[in-house]
């Protein structure tokens, strides 16, 4: 850890949370991720090495701390009290981000890996109830082998899918990449998206109508950015 050599308490903090991958980190564990592997894809280009020399370090510092799960082996990572404290400041930073840096999508930005991560993540599988139920998502712009998902809702449990787990589909849905990221990120209203065909939603009238509620989409995409406010 860099060190600003000063005894200021901005300056302390900073040093702690404005390392790099360290606010991510921090955003995904407040979001609810426990897991190594869970942390791993939400900061894709973070070396494991480097992840988990962080979380030790975070875990010196009193941020975090590890847990045995009561089931399975390795451990859990959670916020501790002094880590709770700085969740708020993450949640600003987004508002932030959202109302101050919103910009058309940079090629390095149309990340797929990142997107089924985050639908994956937000997804509320209880608003199907007690039934199974399977969603396909197609990326007719993507190359064959990145083209097709499969997400099964079950137990209250979503589990993303590269190959078709066989079950029968309840829901397809088809849009490109840069356009569900649009939708996820706010850029693109839900219904809009569907009305001008850039989502298409074909399945079940019961699942369609719950599909919003599936998606689940962060409050951060109801931040209108500074320009449209103005």
């Amino acid at each position: 850890m860099k060190s600003y050599s000063q005894f200021c308490p901005v300056a302390k903090a900073a040093e702690l949370f404005c390392e790099r991958w360290t606010p991510l980190i921090l955003r995904d564990l407040h979001w609810g991720s426990t897991r190594f592997s869970e942390l791993q894809r939400g900061v894709p280009l973070m070396s494991p090495t480097l992840l988990s020399q962080r979380l030790k370090q975070l875990e010196a510092e009193g941020v975090i701390e590890r847990r045995k799960p009561p089931k399975g082996r390795g451990w859990t990572y959670h916020l501790t009290p002094a880590g709770e404290e700085f969740a708020p400041l993450v949640d600003a930073l987004g508002v932030w981000g959202q109302r101050w840096s919103r910009r058309e999508l940079e090629d390095r930005e149309v990340d797929l890996g990142l997107l089924l991560w985050s639908l994956e993540r937000r997804a509320n599988p209880a608003v199907f109830g007690d039934r199974r139920v399977v969603i396909r998502l197609d990326f007719p712009d993507q190359p064959p082998a990145r083209q097709r998902w499969w997400f099964v809702n079950e137990s209250e449990q979503c589990e993303v899918c590269v190959d078709d787990p066989g079950f029968e589909v309840d829901l397809y849905l088809s849009a490109t990449l840069p356009d569900m990221i649009r939708i996820v990120r706010g850029d693109i209203g839900l219904r809009r998206a569907l009305d001008e065909g850039r989502l298409e939603a074909l399945g079940e009238d019961r699942v369609r109508k719950r599909f919003p509620d599936w998606l689940n989409l962060s409050p951060l995409a109801d931040v209108a950015p500074a320009s449209q406010a103005a």
